[in-house]
């Protein structure tokens, strides 16, 4: 079956810590009532009115509330913010916490302000993201670890966090650009296609991860997807909702830097800029949709947004349980293909 999965939303810092976490293990029990088994939390720092709880020891401690077959994924941390040791030997013991239920994601990074806050030379980050993937493998895997690269050096240290998972917890890589999905065809055992790539571009980033796979002598598979979905009576229903909850969001985006669409193309044209990869309709629509993405991409799992800064844990919950209705049965019989059928990679007319 294809597999289904949430990420949790940044909130208001309106919203208290505390009841940041209280909502969240409400919104964690409905996810698995519901027919998902990944649990998915995104990473920024000092990042204004909002908040992201961090999320090693969140998971850390989520671990405890969810069911053996439940993932929990970090998609992503910003590895290029942190000292390959200190992220190799957190992500080692949150793999022992969560009885080998991780996923590490980790990405580039796009906010140059991060960066320097934590004394980071922004142009730096594509070299020391590339050193610490190499670095932190070695790390997982070898009890004596020599090292000597451009950012860090090591000799004959003695690892003592070894991971659950063999080799290592899997290694989903996000990225937008082309240079960052070769990363994840480089280092990677998966790549984490952004929500905002329209289906073609899907599968050529795919085609060339399975490039990067056989060139290491590595199996390719099925992916990781993200999807931003929305679903409401009416087509009409579902835009207009969606432009509520999620323009803003979209508009943050790219005011931080993320330039995947222009401000003023947001503003002035939301349903037309989102028209191409959000999922947006009624059941039946969006059903429709994503059996079309499953069933002629090599996808699994499939990751979906169902909150946004701007809705309440109860409106998140309730679009979890009406997912849970009319979306989730309709993938579960189906079975992820493991290659890129050549009509996806048409660009459409």
């Amino acid at each position: 079956m294809v597999q289904m999965g949430v990420l949790l939303s940044d909130i208001p810092k309106s919203i208290t810590p505390a009841q940041q976490f209280k909502d969240i293990l409400r919104i964690v029990e409905a996810v698995q009532a519901n027919g998902f088994n990944h649990i998915a939390i995104g990473q920024h720092f000092l990042y204004g009115d909002l908040r992201w709880l961090q999320p090693v020891p969140l998971l850390a401690r989520l671990a405890a509330e969810c069911d053996p077959g439940t993932k929990l994924v970090t998609n992503i941390m910003i590895a290029p913010l942190y000292h390959p040791v200190i992220l190799a030997e957190e992500i080692a013991t949150l793999d022992v916490v969560t009885e080998g239920r991780f996923v590490f994601g980790a990405g580039l990074g796009y906010r140059a302000d991060e960066f320097g806050y934590l004394g980071i030379p922004f142009k730096e980050r594509a070299g020391r993201f590339n050193e610490s993937l190499e670095l932190m493998k070695k790390l997982w895997t070898q009890e004596t670890v020599n090292h000597q690269g451009k950012y860090w050096q090591l000799e004959d240290v003695h690892p003592h966090i070894f991971p659950v998972q063999d080799p290592h917890p899997p290694i989903w890589i996000g990225a937008h650009a082309i240079p960052g999905v070769e990363r994840a065809a480089k280092y990677g055992d998966g790549f984490v296609c952004p929500p905002e790539t329209p289906k073609h571009e899907v599968a050529q980033r795919y085609k060339i991860v399975q490039e990067g796979f056989a060139a290491r002598g590595k199996e390719f598979g099925p992916q990781p997807l993200r999807r931003n979905i929305m679903i409401a009576d009416t087509r009409e229903e579902a835009i207009i909702e969606y432009a509520r909850v999620a323009k803003g969001r979209y508009l943050t985006y790219a005011n931080k830097g993320l330039d995947v669409f222009t401000p003023e193309q947001l503003e002035k044209e939301f349903a037309e800029a989102v028209s191409g990869h959000a999922v947006i309709g009624t059941p039946d629509d969006v059903v429709a949709q994503l059996v079309d993405l499953v069933t002629t991409l090599p996808v699994d799992p499939l990751m979906v947004r169902p909150q946004w800064p701007t809705m309440d844990v109860d409106e998140t919950i309730a679009t979890i349980e009406r997912m849970g209705r009319e979306i989730v049965p309709a993938l579960k019989d189906i079975e992820p293909i493991k290659h890129i059928p050549e009509e996806s990679l048409a660009v459409p007319a």
